[in-house]
C-alpha cells in the first residue's frame, strides 16, 4: 500500500477486454487509485468515482490534504480513474503508435471513447462494490462521460456531480467549434486588454518564428501556429498570468530565450497527452457525420484568425491536422488521426429518451464564461435531461473545483440530496 500524508491509499489494477462486445478479445489494463480518510478505513462509506477531464488525461496524483478531495473523505471512499489508454491504465503513447500501421491504430484507438470508459467503469464498480451503485464526480469532459453514463447504464449510478461539462447531447463538431472560436476570440482580447504590452510581444514573436528557424529543445520547430496554442489554457484561473510571465521573457536581447523554449515545449508538446490531441474532435463523433477536422476548416472562414491578423490571436481547445506533422509526439498518430476524422458510423454517446425519463440526482455547476464548454449547449442539455438541477456561475473560471473544490462540491452534494 503506497504511503502518502493525509490518506490511506489503494492501488487497484483491473483486466479489462480492449472490445467490450468482444471479452474473450484482447484485454487492456485500466488502474484506479482508491482513497480513504486513515480514521474511516475500517468505516463501510458509499464509492464516489471521480472522472477526470480530457479526453486522454489520467486522474489526479494527490500530494496533499484539502479541496474536494479533503471534503469528500469526510462522507465517501474516492476513487481516481486512469481512464483508458491514460497514466497507468495501459497507456497510449507515441511509442505504442510507432508500432503499429495507421490503419491498425485508428482501428484500435476507436475503443478509447466514452462508450469504452463507461463499460469499465461498470466493470469496476462490480468488482468493487457487488450490485451497490456509486456516486460520480465529473469534471470537464468527465461530465460529458456523466451522460454517457446515464444513457448506458444508469443502474450503476446513485447520484452524480458535474463541474463545468455538460455536453451539447446533440451538437456537431462543426457546431461546438463555431462557438467556441469567439469565446476564445473574446478571452483573447480581455488577455491583451490586461496586458497590453503582451500583444505586442506577440507579434514581434510571431514575425521572428516566421523568419527564423527556431527549435525547441526536442527537436521541433516552434512556428507561429504552435506559438498561438499557448491559448488552450486560457479558460483556466491562472492563464492569464502565467502566459503573461512567460511572455515577459520572452527574449534573450534579439533570440528567442532558452526560458520560454522551454515552457513553450511543455505547454505545447503533447508528449504526456496525446490522446488529448487524437481523440478531441471524436468525443463529437456521433452517427454518420465526420468530424473532418471541424476546428481547421472553422477557422479558414474567420480572417481575424490568420497568422498575420493585429492583433495576432491565439487558438484555444482546438485540433489541427498540422499538429501531427509538426509536433514530434503526435507524428505517429498522423495516418490514424486522419483516418479517424473520416468515420462516419460512430456509435451514439447519448440516449434523449433514456435521458429525459432519468431519475437519477445531478447537479450539474455551469460556469457562466466557461471557454471550453458552451454554457448555452449545457443549458439546452440541463432542460432536457430528467432529475437535473444546475447552478450557474460566473465565480470561477474552468478550473473551479481544483481552485475551491470544497465550496463546489458541498453545494453539489446539498443539491443531489435536496439540502439546498
Amino acid at each position: 500500500m503506497p504511503r502518502l500524508p493525509g490518506f490511506a491509499v489503494t492501488d487497484h489494477v483491473f483486466d479489462v477486454p480492449l472490445d467490450h462486445g468482444d471479452p474473450s478479445g484482447p484485454s487492456i489494463e485500466v488502474f484506479a487509485r482508491e482513497l480513504a480518510d486513515p480514521a474511516r478505513v475500517g468505516d463501510r462509506l458509499p464509492w464516489l468515482l471521480f472522472l477526470q477531464g480530457g479526453p486522454g488525461g489520467k486522474s489526479p496524483r494527490p500530494v496533499r490534504k484539502g479541496g474536494w478531495i479533503e471534503h469528500a473523505l469526510r462522507t465517501h471512499r474516492v476513487l481516481l480513474l486512469d481512464q483508458r489508454g491514460t497514466g497507468r491504465s495501459t497507456p497510449v503513447t507515441s511509442r505504442t503508435a510507432a508500432r503499429m500501421d495507421a490503419t491498425t491504430l485508428a482501428a484500435y484507438l476507436r475503443h478509447f471513447r466514452a462508450d469504452a470508459i463507461v463499460a469499465d467503469c461498470e466493470l469496476i464498480r462490480a468488482r468493487l462494490c457487488g450490485d451497490e451503485p456509486w456516486e460520480t464526480l465529473g469534471q470537464s469532459y468527465g461530465g460529458f462521460l456523466t451522460l454517457s453514463y446515464l444513457s448506458l447504464a444508469p443502474e450503476g449510478l446513485r447520484a452524480c456531480h458535474i463541474t463545468g461539462g455538460l455536453p451539447g447531447i446533440t451538437a456537431t463538431a462543426d457546431e461546438v467549434y463555431a462557438r467556441l472560436y469567439p469565446r476564445v476570440r473574446a478571452k483573447t482580447a480581455e488577455f491583451y486588454a490586461r496586458y497590453p504590452k503582451d500583444r505586442e510581444t506577440m507579434r514581434r514573436l510571431a514575425d521572428h518564428l516566421a523568419t527564423h528557424d527556431v527549435r525547441l529543445p526536442d527537436g521541433d520547430r516552434l512556428t507561429p501556429r504552435r506559438l498561438r496554442l499557448l491559448g488552450f489554457r486560457f479558460g483556466m484561473s491562472d492563464a492569464f498570468e502565467h502566459t503573461h510571465w512567460l511572455l515577459d521573457e520572452a527574449f534573450d536581447g534579439t533570440e528567442v530565450s532558452d526560458t520560454f523554449l522551454l515552457a513553450a515545449l511543455n505547454a505545447t508538446g503533447f508528449a504526456d497527452r496525446p490522446l488529448y490531441a487524437v481523440l478531441q474532435e471524436c468525443i463529437y463523433g456521433q452517427g454518420t457525420t465526420p468530424t473532418a477536422w471541424a476546428a481547421h476548416r472553422a477557422m479558414a472562414a474567420l480572417p481575424e484568425f490568420a497568422e498575420d491578423a493585429d492583433p495576432l490571436l491565439f487558438t484555444g481547445e482546438m485540433v489541427y491536422p498540422w499538429m501531427f506533422e509538426d509536433i514530434r509526439a503526435l507524428r505517429p498518430f498522423a495516418g490514424a488521426a486522419e483516418i479517424l476524422s473520416t468515420v462516419d458510423d460512430w456509435p451514439m454517446f447519448y440516449d434523449p429518451a433514456k435521458l429525459a425519463a432519468n431519475t437519477v440526482p445531478v447537479a450539474a455547476l455551469v460556469y457562466h464564461d466557461d471557454m471550453y464548454v458552451d454554457a448555452g449547449l449545457s443549458l439546452a442539455t440541463a432542460a432536457s435531461v430528467g432529475n437535473l438541477r444546475t447552478w450557474v456561475t460566473n465565480e470561477a473560471e474552468h478550473d473551479g473545483i481544483h481552485t475551491d473544490g470544497e465550496k463546489f462540491l458541498t453545494r453539489l452534494m446539498d443539491m443531489t440530496t435536496s439540502r439546498v
